[in-house]
């Protein structure tokens, strides 16, 4: 396989990126897919995350687009990044997170989408994607594991 090819399976996730007009979306949902089939280590995304910053970068220069809209492998590892270490009953409100700060880009989300080449194709999604998890966990934290009780136990006690 020539490296151009192996660019483009990579960066478009096997053609996944080509098949609709929501690239991002449908490539968010198989990997939420696969996360509740079996739940991606944070080690292999951060190692799948950093081959993406170097086969996107090469997809792009070579279509000449900063952020070609088939390029999918950085909402894979977003949503991946988004739902470690969660159950998969939080794993969807963390998903629609991503999505929704994947498409408004909040800051520092709009600033990691500034850095060149594939690392900016990569960092807004991966960005996007702690964002998710925190305030999943937070929400979690304070509403579901005793947080606002304790809170409320500090002051008022």
């Amino acid at each position: 396989m020539n490296p151009e090819a192996f660019y483009r399976h990579y960066s478009t996730c096997l053609g996944l990126g080509f098949l609709t007009n929501m690239p991002g979306t449908v490539a968010s949902a198989a990997a939420f897919a696969v996360y509740l089939l079996y739940p991606v280590p944070l080690w292999m995304a951060g190692l799948l995350g950093v081959l993406g910053v170097f086969t996107t970068g090469r997809y792009a220069i070579g279509k000449h687009r900063e952020d070609p809209s088939e390029v999918v492998i950085d909402e894979v590892i977003g949503t991946w990044i988004a739902v470690t270490g969660l159950s998969p009953g939080l794993g969807l409100p963390a998903l629609f997170l991503f999505r929704v700060f994947d498409i408004i880009k909040p800051f520092p989300v709009n600033t990691a989408e500034k850095l060149p080449d594939g690392l900016g194709i990569m960092a807004d999604d991966v960005v996007a994607g702690l964002y998710a998890n925190v305030i999943v966990r937070a929400v979690e934290w304070l509403f579901l594991a005793g947080g606002m009780a304790a809170v409320y136990e500090r002051i008022f006690q």
